[in-house]
């Protein structure tokens, strides 16, 4: 989620018209402080391709020839698919101290004012006060991470870690009284909803501040290798492309999320590419 330290509190001006403009202009819309993405204009866009199973499937019988006189053999029963056979491994928590712990549109936090135990990871910093901290496993794999993308050459900062429920509340409440519950529902997540909240979650960017928060921060070094090599460090990038109708938040390559090593590997290599589906939980596009 792409909200973020100092200017969190404070949403910038923006008018339905300006949302519009720069959703026609990117592609996507950029993440507003201490918000998720706005969405774009989708008539102005082709429908998004539906979700799939990326399990295998049998492959189509034979069509019969006049030199073929015996039926090709049936399909075999086509094998679970990744939401099916990883949902029975690996279960949603609603205990936010766990790492598979769901939080989105219809998912609130449990408690609501939850304030998880915090650390300040050894990493580049591009943020101060509370969003510089994590849980302390996420900091952890955090320091791991950020070593290992370094050393190969694709260097990344915090830029927003933990966020309060107070914080979030005045955020929030500041977009509803600026622009309206509409547009506040798409600009900033509700208290009580928010992923930084957690303390499993962060937003990460490229030293020099390079399309932060911004759609063009993916083909960043640093959002490739974090794509490419967070789950090997238990990341995920919670909110990828397309997938919005089942996230409820439009793509953000640099809001990464703790899931462990295990759960996150298992992501990866069955190409499943949200956590709802992942942990067998119904979309939740909004509230």
């Amino acid at each position: 989620m792409a909200e973020r330290s100092e200017a969190e509190s404070k949403p910038h001006t923006i008018t339905r018209r300006s949302l519009t403009l720069a959703a026609l202009a990117a592609g996507l819309t950029a993440c507003a402080p201490e918000s998720r993405a706005v969405p774009p204009v989708i008539d102005s866009f082709t429908s998004p391709p539906p979700i799939v199973s990326v399990g295998p499937s049998a492959s189509p019988s034979a069509t019969p020839t006049e030199a073929s006189t015996t039926a090709a053999p049936a399909p075999a029963p086509s094998s679970a698919s990744p939401a099916s056979s990883t949902s029975e491994r690996f279960s949603a928590s609603t205990d936010p101290g766990n790492p598979l712990v769901v939080v989105n549109k219809r998912l609130p936090l449990n408690p609501i004012d939850f304030v998880p135990q915090l650390t300040t990871p050894r990493v580049q910093l591009a943020t101060s006060g509370e969003s510089t901290q994590v849980n302390p496993t996420t900091a952890r794999a955090a320091e791991a991470m950020f070593a290992a993308a370094a050393a190969a050459g694709s260097p990344m900062t915090l830029l927003s870690g933990y966020r309060s429920y107070a914080t979030q509340a005045s955020t929030y409440n500041g977009w509803v009284a600026r622009e309206g519950k509409a547009i506040a529902d798409v600009a900033s997540a509700r208290p009580g909803f928010s992923e930084h909240q957690t303390g499993w979650a962060f937003d990460i960017g490229a030293p020099g501040g390079t399309c932060s928060v911004q759609p063009c921060f993916k083909d960043t070094p640093a959002a490739q290798w974090a794509a490419a090599h967070g789950h090997e460090f238990g990341f995920i990038v919670r909110y990828p492309w397309w997938f919005h109708e089942t996230t409820g938040y439009y793509y953000e390559p640099w809001h990464l999320r703790y899931i462990g090593v295990e759960a996150a590997t298992a992501m990866h290599v069955r190409g499943v590419n949200t956590l709802e589906e992942f942990l067998g939980l119904p979309a939740a596009p909004a509230y």
